[in-house]
């Protein structure tokens, strides 16, 4: 498990309060949990806000919830659910030493509007900020009369953090034509705030463009499906929870961003966007902004995954300003200019170049990222001159790779094996903790045993220490 200085850091790269990133870094173990049990990851299909958060767009919302359609309905078992979970729980403690209490893991079954069974969980944990009071809680919302238009595909969870998994997390979820149209399909029929947010974030990205066809057929099917008509503007327009968009706007999204852009921002871009779905109307791309003269390391790019980067400015804000087109209060050698960001790119000889434009005179400028004294986002928009490049152009770069829906966990690694006869203990007993006198990442032993194995530093890079020194016992 990470430490508390850890989740600090990406607090302060994100704008974000501290609860909202230790829930982020939950959020990873157990998704790596449920992949790792083999009934839930060959029937388990991710979908939804943090489908695109953890395996499409890091420079993305904060989204809170886990949502999966489910191919087996037999899971749909109230008994059968708590005791995967409590497998889970193990193994995720084993893994990481974050604890889920056993007695704290709830699933309620219910008939949904639509007449059929879902599921709603309720799984409390103890991450690295150990509060007191009542234990934080993930809810998981699980169905089984969604259809799944297209075969699942095996992604790469995005987990920043200095205790990713050997191998990362990888989990069956909607392809990306799949989830862009059941944002779609969402939108219209309960026009959401964050349905509208993520459909204006889906429709930016390049790879967007290429998959136009199969996202319409796959939005037909989907509609068709529930009995409704496909969606207009026209018809977003008369519907009567219009007129309370603009109120629950900042209500359902103000905590999962560090700055919510405006709403008309989003709403005026949304007849673009059916423009380009069914007349296939595409809008000019821009150019990228010129280099200015400066030697460029081509082989550079940023990563694709959010990092705490240690600068004076937080670089993640200022992404996450260029992903939502909103212009920054940038503080540069005493003196404060607004500017819109484009891209981030590195000399030759080692430093890192923001490139942006002045928002009032609209001239071209670069800045050295070590010379940034600190940035704010600001709600202000503006109309890109260029190509946004700080953010993923397209989803994040992990291999896809097709998997059937009646073997969804075929591509799987050791799993969690799921047996009735396992002891419904807690299990925890107790734990060493050592700290690496090189790096000081802590990592949690069964035993009393000081020697480290082979691992990485809170920077990612590999440690030479092999030995820890005792820190605590966990019981």
């Amino acid at each position: 498990m990470i430490d508390r200085q850890e989740i600090m850091d990406f607090s302060r790269e994100f704008g974000l309060a501290i609860n909202v990133i230790e829930k982020d870094y939950m959020l990873g173990w157990l998704l790596a949990g449920i992949s790792q049990h083999e009934d839930l990851s060959a029937s388990w299909a991710f979908k939804g806000g943090t489908c695109l958060k953890k395996c499409y767009f890091e420079t993305y919302r904060f989204s809170e919830d886990l949502d999966f359609t489910l191919t087996d309905a037999k899971h749909q078992d109230q008994d059968f659910l708590i005791n995967a979970f409590r497998e889970i729980a193990d193994w995720v403690y084993d893994a990481s030493g974050i604890e889920i209490p056993r007695d704290l893991i709830r699933f309620d079954v219910y008939t949904n509007p639509r007449g059929k069974i879902s599921v709603q969980g309720r799984i409390a944990y103890r991450g690295p900020l150990r509060p007191g009071g009542d234990l934080p809680r993930i809810k998981l919302d699980l169905t089984d009369d969604e259809v799944l238009v297209s075969d699942p595909v095996s992604r790469e969870v995005s987990h920043p953090y200095s205790d990713t998994p050997a191998g990362g997390i990888h989990v069956p979820c909607y392809c990306f034509e799949e989830v862009f149209a059941e944002k779609i399909r969402a939108l219209g029929e309960q026009l959401r705030p964050r349905d509208l947010y993520d459909v204006i974030h889906l429709y930016r990205h390049d790879s967007t463009r290429q998959g136009r066809e199969k996202i319409l057929s796959i939005l037909e099917a989907k509609c068709a499906f529930k009995g409704l008509s496909v969606p207009t503007m026209e018809m977003l327009e008369s519907k009567p929870e219009r007129a309370e968009l603009v109120s629950e706007w900042e209500n359902m999204l103000g905590h999962q961003v560090p700055v919510l852009p405006p709403f008309d921002q989003f709403w005026q871009e949304l007849p673009e966007v059916f423009e380009w779905l069914y007349r296939a109307v595409e809008k000019e791309a821009p150019p990228s902004i010129s280099a200015g003269g400066q030697a460029i390391d081509t082989t550079w790019k940023p990563p694709v995954m959010a990092t705490a980067w240690h600068t004076a400015a937080p670089m993640e804000i200022i992404r996450y300003a260029a992903a939502n087109r909103l212009c920054v209060n940038l503080a540069y050698q005493g003196s404060r200019r607004l500017i819109e960001p484009y891209s981030l790119r590195r000399t030759r000889d080692g430093n890192l170049l923001l490139y942006a434009v002045k928002h009032d005179t609209r001239a071209d400028r670069s800045y050295r990222v070590d010379r940034i004294q600190g940035a704010e986002v600001t709600k202000i928009p503006f109309t890109p001159k260029y190509a946004v490049e700080l953010s993923a152009v397209g989803p994040l770069s992990a291999p896809l790779t097709t998997m059937r829906t009646e073997g969804i966990g075929s591509l799987r690694p050791q799993r969690i094996k799921s047996t009735s006869r396992r002891s419904t203990s807690s299990g925890y007993g107790p734990k060493y903790v050592y700290r690496c006198i090189v790096c000081g990442r802590q990592f949690t032993h069964k035993a009393m045993d000081s020697s480290l194995n082979q691992h990485k530093n809170k920077q990612g890079y590999p440690c030479p220490g092999r030995t820890g020194m005792y820190v605590t016992t966990k019981f």
